[in-house]
């Protein structure tokens, strides 16, 4: 076996004489203050939104909020299978199965609902991995919802926030 030349590819930072002082650094966050100042004094050019009056434009790639959808039939879609719950990188779904009872049969497909499901806003980071992990097509991330709050409460979706009255078809489209 041959010898291999080894190059160090990343070198460390040398400062020049000016870097070495913090002045140099302050006067460049002084400047970008500066120019957003100017931005706004002499151009008017608004930096920030009026919220209560103005709604901010979300992005196109933007998914939305969480929903949850019903089958043809009015009934919930959810039936407590914990693939959502399994599959979230940010641990910002909790569910609660329960077995559906005679009187609750016309509302649940299946023998098994989530009494409660809850997504934690604060966690989630709207990766759309539960939407894809969802075997029944139950959970969605096409709703229309406020992402601004007042209180931590807000910020919990529950299984009625979140609960459409139809839904479009499993596979294909979404609604």
């Amino acid at each position: 076996m041959g010898t291999v030349n080894v190059v160090n590819v990343a070198k460390k930072h040398q400062f020049s004489w000016y870097e070495k002082f913090y002045f140099w650094s302050i006067g460049k966050g002084l400047w970008i203050t500066l120019k957003h100042f100017v931005k706004v004094a002499l151009f008017n050019k608004q930096v920030t939104i009026e919220y209560p009056d103005k709604k901010r434009q979300y992005s196109t790639r933007f998914r939305g909020m969480h929903s949850m959808k019903r089958d043809e039939q009015g009934r919930e879609r959810c039936t407590a299978c914990f693939c959502c719950m399994w599959i979230c990188p940010a641990n910002a779904i909790h569910i609660e199965a329960s077995e559906v009872t005679a009187e609750r049969q016309h509302l649940h497909p299946e023998d098994k609902y989530a009494k409660k499901f809850e997504i934690n806003l604060l966690r989630c980071i709207f990766c759309g991995l539960c939407e894809e992990a969802c075997p029944k097509g139950a959970i969605y991330l096409d709703g229309t919802g406020e992402m601004a709050a007042d209180n931590r409460e807000d910020l919990f979706l529950t299984k009625e926030r979140m609960m459409e009255k139809t839904g479009g078809p499993i596979l294909g489209q979404r609604n």
